[in-house]
C-alpha cells in the first residue's frame, strides 16, 4: 500500500477457476457502491480468470475496513459459486 497525494492504494488479485466465475464475482460485488464514495474509490476488472480489485482510500483505517468488507463479500460469492455453480452440479 502506498500513499500518493494523500491517497492510500491497494490492489488485490484473486484467481478463479474460470473467466466466467471471475466475471460473476465482479458483477455481484460491483452492484453495491462504496458507502463513502468521496473517501473510498474502488475499481474492479477481470483479467483472464483473475478478479483484480483496486482500492484508493484517504486513510489507512478506511483501507482496512474497505478490504475487510471486500473479502467478506468475496468469501460469500466464492462459497455460493462452489455450492450452486457448474462445478457443484457436476459433483452432485
Amino acid at each position: 500500500m502506498a500513499a500518493e497525494s494523500g491517497w492510500h492504494t491497494l490492489d488485490v488479485r484473486v484467481p478463479f477457476v474460470s473467466n466466467e466465475h471471475a466475471e460473476i464475482a465482479r458483477r455481484v460485488i460491483d452492484v453495491d457502491p462504496e458507502l463513502q464514495p468521496s473517501s473510498v474509490k474502488r475499481h474492479l476488472k477481470v483479467e483472464d480468470n483473475v478478479l483484480v480489485a483496486s482500492f484508493s482510500t484517504l486513510t489507512v483505517r478506511l483501507a482496512r475496513l474497505t478490504i475487510n468488507s471486500f473479502l467478506e463479500n468475496l468469501d460469500l460469492v466464492i462459497r455460493t459459486i462452489g455450492e450452486f455453480g457448474d462445478d457443484a452440479a457436476a459433483s452432485a
